[in-house]
């Protein structure tokens, strides 16, 4: 695999993130904190893994999902935004 192919999967997997330049951003700071030694070992390089990870299982939310009104879509927003406050009324 030449580094055209691994550029053109990793833009392409980006394009689909919520915030693809922040994960581009951790990503490259945890391949730097790799290669520099430090004085505790594995602490920072398992934190920014994990803030890897994180922003790269955050996807952006389908553009038509407001529009559908299947009983499934509105079980997703409901769970996005949480039960109904009730109102104090007697």
């Amino acid at each position: 695999m030449n580094s055209k192919t691994l550029g053109a999967l990793v833009t392409r997997f980006a394009a689909r993130l919520r915030f693809p330049q922040l994960f581009l951003l951790t990503a490259g700071l945890l391949l730097l904190d790799l290669l520099i030694p430090d004085f505790l070992p594995f602490a920072d390089e398992i934190l920014l893994a994990l803030a890897t990870l994180l922003l790269g299982t955050w996807r952006r939310e389908r553009v038509g999902d407001e529009d559908d009104d299947s009983d499934a879509a509105r079980a997703a927003r409901a769970r996005r935004v949480g039960p109904a406050s009730k109102s104090n009324a007697p």
